[in-house]
């Protein structure tokens, strides 16, 4: 992979909050002889935050 650039961008509609999340990635692949694979793969895992009491 060449390069990976994630923004994340809140929003409040009434009660519900909504994340979005933009990731922008590019990857290459060169090969003189055989086969090549070029993955973006990605993993993403999100986690609620715990109330301070």
């Amino acid at each position: 992979m060449l390069k990976s650039h994630v923004k994340t961008y809140r929003y409040r509609i009434g009660k519900k909050h909504v994340i979005v999340i933009h990731i922008y990635q590019t990857a290459k692949a060169t090969a003189k002889q055989g086969n090549v694979l070029a993955s973006n793969a990605l993993n993403i895992q999100i986690f609620k935050k715990q109330k301070k009491r």
